[in-house]
Formats: C-alpha cells, structure tokens, sequence
C-alpha cells in the first residue's frame, strides 16, 4: 500500500483547511501551518510520489551535485537539471558591481564580446557554454555542498609551526560514515549545514538545514528474512540441538547486515508542491547510500518540517492533485559497484524500477 501519497495529500489538505495567509520574501504570498512530520518505512517501496510526474533525473542530479561538494550551477545545467537557474540567475542581475539595466552590456572574459544575458535563458546558455563566465556568475557561494563535504569555521586538525593553526575543512559526510562504521550507537551522527557564519556568503540559506541518522542491530529473524529476499538460494545449515551454534558465524559469509540504519531531516522552510517531494526522494536515495556504505539496512525516513506552505499561485493545481488515487511505489536499486566515496556515484548506478504515476501538474517556483 502507497502511504506516502496518501500522507502527503492529507498534509496538502492541512494546508488547505487549516492554514494561515502570509507574505513571503518572494512576494508571491502563502497558506502555511508550521510543525508537521512524514515517515516513511523504506520496506515499503521507495518514496517517490505517483499522484504526479516527478522528474526523477533532475532530482538525482540535484543529490550527487550536493555529494561532490560543488556549488556551481554549472553541472547542474551540463546535465539539464534547472532547479538552481533563478537563484543564480537573481543573484547575478542583483551583484552590487553590476546595475540589472547594464547587463546586456557586460563584458566576458574574450576581450570585445558582448555578453548578452538580457534574460535567465541568455544567462544559463551563457554558463553552458563559456566556463570562465560559469566559473565567475555560476557559483551559489556557501551552500550545501560545502557545508557537506568542506565545513569550514573551526580550527579543526594540523598545527603549524611557531604556535600557528591552519583551519582544516570538515567533510561531514565522510566523518558520518567513519562514525556509522566504529560507533553506530552514537547520537551524534549529523550532518549540518546551518553554518550561521556563512549564511551571508550563500544565494539561499538552506531550506533542509540538517540531519541526523540512527541504527539499531537487527534480530536473528530480521537477518533471516533478508537473506530468504537477498539470498534466495542459500541453504540453511541443519542444527544440532548438542552443538552450540552461533547465527552470527553462519551470516557472516554471505554479507548480512547487522543493523537497521534510519534518516530524519529538518527544515525550516517546506515548499510543498514542489520542494517537499524531491526533498522526500533525494534524503531517501540519500539514506540508501548511506546503507550500501556501511552494509546496513535502511529502514524509516523521517522529516521534520517547519513552515509548511503553499503559495497562492500553485492552490489549483494542489485541488487537481488531492483527487489523484495514489499508484503503488516505485523500487530503486543502486548497482554493486564499489565507490570508495559517495560522490563517486553517477546516474548510472541509480536505476528506478516500476515507476508509474499520474501526469506532471506545472507548479510555479518562486525565487
């Protein structure tokens, strides 16, 4: 059974019903209510909604992008995935060195031509295809791929000499992972891109802020059902009432994980038409990643949602989404090969499986 669609459309009608009008940095306006949770058991199917057509690549583009550290737009436009364009777009007519009436007028690095970015379809063209403009206009700044893979704010690691410190950059997600293999009972395992001193230097504060993992070892009877489903062949050995036998010695050879590996999110801002679902997905996919690492099962997808809203230009198309009947959930397999490191993924490995849903509704972003 879909319970996800179904928690999400309850949430919409929430909305709907219960939420408050608000002004918004956007000034497009909202409906929002403030506190609300989804849960989602993994075993269930993965969490891509079917009550419309997600756009499934640009959202895993979106995933790996953040997991290689990058904050330019560029790859996010050479893979055609568009959701960053009016950021950096509105960040690029606002830059104080350049009045937005003098942009078509600004010049590139080729001495004497012109670059004309008069509107955001020149300027992300202007991005795909001139990288010393994409590498001046295309960076967001501080978000979260280098608060993920590169935290930096602390004196963190190697002393210099005559007393000296250098400021050594954190990777988040590698730490997790260390962290996950030699102490997966802890209650620190976060990652956190809240880095209150470089929230100036980012396009966007973030949105989904933070998040925190837990594990719990699985029983003899979990690990046995996952092999009946992941090692369907395997033989069981007979046992020998008089002869003490340890479970745990015969799981060890075919690669049976030992715990149950869980993510919860939290975010303060919830686009819910349009960033919630890929939100869903991306920690999802996130989640599975994280288990192949570490050889865990995933188990529960937990968010923890702030302003909960919807603007007031996507409220119809909201109406046309409560009437779809959710379709059953998609799988999502990642491929066998070995990554030393998660940005190593590529879309390849990546495969979605059985996905059916009801057609795109167009939801208005606004920036």
């Amino acid at each position: 059974m879909n319970n996800l669609d179904k928690q999400y459309q309850e949430l919409l009608k929430d909305i709907l019903d219960n939420g408050s009008k608000k002004s918004d940095r956007t000034g497009t306006g909202t409906i929002s209510v403030f506190g609300r949770q989804i849960r989602h058991k993994m075993s269930e199917g993965f969490p891509l909604l079917t009550t419309k057509k997600m756009a499934w690549k640009t959202m895993v583009t979106e995933l790996l992008w953040f997991l290689r550290g990058d904050t330019n737009i560029k790859y996010l436009v050479d893979n055609n995935c568009h959701i960053w364009d009016g950021d950096a777009y509105k960040n690029f007519v606002n830059n104080p060195n350049y009045k937005a009436e003098s942009v078509a007028d600004l010049m590139s690095s080729q001495a004497g031509q012109l670059v004309k970015c008069s509107t955001q379809e020149d300027f992300i063209n202007k991005i795909k295809t001139d990288d010393e403009f994409a590498k001046k206009w295309g960076d967001l700044g501080k978000i979260y791929g280098k608060q993920w893979r590169s935290w930096e704010g602390y004196k963190h690691g190697m002393v210099l000499g005559a007393g000296l410190s250098k400021e050594q950059p954190i990777d988040q997600i590698q730490n997790l992972i260390n962290d996950l293999k030699t102490n997966p009972d802890s209650r620190r395992l976060m990652v956190n891109s809240w880095n209150v001193g470089e929230l100036d230097q980012m396009v966007l504060p973030p949105c989904h802020y933070g998040f925190q993992v837990y594990t719990r070892e699985l029983s003899d009877e979990e690990r046995l059902d996952w092999m009946e489903k992941n090692r369907p062949k395997t033989v069981l050995p007979m046992r020998d009432p008089s002869v003490e036998f340890s479970m745990d010695e015969f799981f060890r050879p075919y690669g049976v994980p030992t715990r149950a590996i869980s993510l919860m999110w939290n975010q303060r801002s919830c686009d819910f038409p349009l960033g919630i679902p890929a939100n869903i997905m991306s920690y999802a996919l996130l989640l599975m990643m994280l288990s192949k690492q570490v050889n865990m099962v995933p188990e529960e997808l937990i968010g923890n949602l702030g302003d909960c809203h919807i603007y007031l230009n996507q409220i119809d198309g909201v109406k046309e989404q409560l009437t779809r009947e959710p379709l059953p959930l998609p799988n999502v397999i990642l491929s066998d090969r070995v990554v030393n490191d998660l940005s190593e993924y590529i879309h390849t490995d990546i495969i979605l499986e059985n996905y059916q849903s009801h057609p795109k509704i167009y939801f208005p972003l606004s920036n």
